[in-house]
């Protein structure tokens, strides 16, 4: 089911501002950055969510997509800890613009982490199937279709690929073959073990009429509804929402590129021309950090204003 109004006017009540959010017993609560910062680091680990790229993107709601990546990546590598690693949720480029591919990867080089990890959007793969993101990115994922999981310092991360027949379904779709396989993933894990699950397309129903859905998430959810913490991370919607069902906390991303409308307030989704004073505002990147024996992940939205 689609989210509500009320349901939408809550979880869009911090939007625009950068904002700490902790889940504990299914409630967020939160905590302004300004607050965060009085808050020593420490922790065990951080790292960085950015998603929407759009390199190839050439329209009003924002003439340079490369300059707005660019002070994302200077966000990233200002930031007084290193991130371990970057994950990019998708649509790294605008429809597979010719050299956009290579544009984004040049400007990634810049960023001062070890390592960044990224699922396709369905920008990146309806033109030729994937055939160009595969060849670039499929190298050390399952089958080299893709999706892939990894460990670190104790948490267990999934990236799933969503979008393979977005334009044929309308919706994202994982498919039977990548559910048997998450399903085999999860198995050997304790159920203790904390997963962040990280996609393109929502894995719950923000406006399935816009294609911000799944068809088979309900799936793939059951598979980790013995977790006791799990962080869900996506792009595609280019706004931040949050929501928690049971032990799941699901957080969706800015944009690097361009706004979006909010669910159902305009006839469709795509590009939304603010004013210049705004659009930075409406861009941004996510900080997540892990404390070993803290329980639920901090997430936190920052906007390049």
């Amino acid at each position: 089911m689609d989210m509500d109004r009320r349901g939408f006017l809550e979880c869009m009540a911090w939007v625009g501002t950068g904002v700490v959010w902790t889940a504990a017993g299914g409630v967020l609560s939160s905590r302004t950055l300004a607050q965060a910062a009085e808050t020593p680091a420490g922790g065990d680990f951080g790292f960085v969510q950015i998603s929407d790229t759009h390199i190839g993107f050439k329209g009003e709601a924002n003439k340079d997509v490369a300059a707005t990546l660019g002070e994302a990546i200077a966000r990233i590598n200002a930031l007084p800890t290193r991130p371990a690693f970057v994950l990019h949720t998708g649509d790294l480029t605008h429809a597979q613009k010719p050299g956009a591919f290579d544009a984004v990867a040049e400007m990634l080089k810049s960023v001062k982490t070890e390592r960044v990890f990224y699922v396709p959007g369905e920008n990146d793969v309806f033109l030729d199937g994937g055939k160009d993101y595969l060849a670039r990115y499929g190298k050390g994922t399952v089958g080299g279709k893709g999706w892939q999981s990894f460990d670190h310092r104790g948490v267990h991360f999934v990236g799933l690929v969503n979008v393979e027949s977005y334009k044929a379904k309308g919706l994202g779709s994982l498919g039977a073959e990548q559910l048997e396989w998450l399903e085999d993933d999860v198995r050997k894990l304790s159920s203790s073990t904390p997963v962040v699950v990280f996609t393109h397309v929502p894995l719950w129903a923000v406006y399935a009429k816009w294609g911000w859905a799944t068809d088979d998430s309900e799936q793939a959810l059951g598979y980790l509804k013995r977790f006791g913490s799990v962080t869900v991370l996506n792009g595609h919607i280019h706004q931040v929402l949050q929501k928690v069902e049971g032990n799941v906390a699901f957080h969706t991303a800015m944009s690097t590129a361009f706004p979006q409308p909010a669910p159902g307030s305009a006839p469709s989704p795509g590009p939304l021309k603010v004013g210049d004073d705004r659009v930075r505002t409406l861009l941004g990147l996510r900080e997540v950090r892990y404390i070993q024996g803290r329980g639920p992940l901090a997430v936190v939205d920052s906007t390049l204003a």
